[in-house]
């Protein structure tokens, strides 16, 4: 299971959440997404790099995520 850490209002976070759902279509993956808004501890964290894709506690991307990155980094 990822996680992908996102705010409102944020167009990267729009575009990540896209190629999340483009790989989708392609290989079996699910993401759930959280809001670093509605967490004190995990704004600090992201706020500066959002979005964060994470496993397991592992950030894999942050920042402009695209397509080809997610398939790298999950080793598609």
């Amino acid at each position: 299971m990822l996680t992908l850490y996102t705010r409102p209002n944020c167009p990267l976070c729009e575009e990540a959440k896209l190629m999340l759902n483009l790989v989708q279509e392609d290989f079996p993956l699910d993401y759930k997404e959280v809001n670093i808004e509605e967490d004190d501890r995990v704004h600090e964290k992201y706020m500066l790099m959002i979005p964060v894709l994470e496993q397991e506690g592992k950030i894999l991307l942050y920042g402009n995520i695209g397509y080809a990155d997610i398939l790298e980094a999950l080793n598609f």
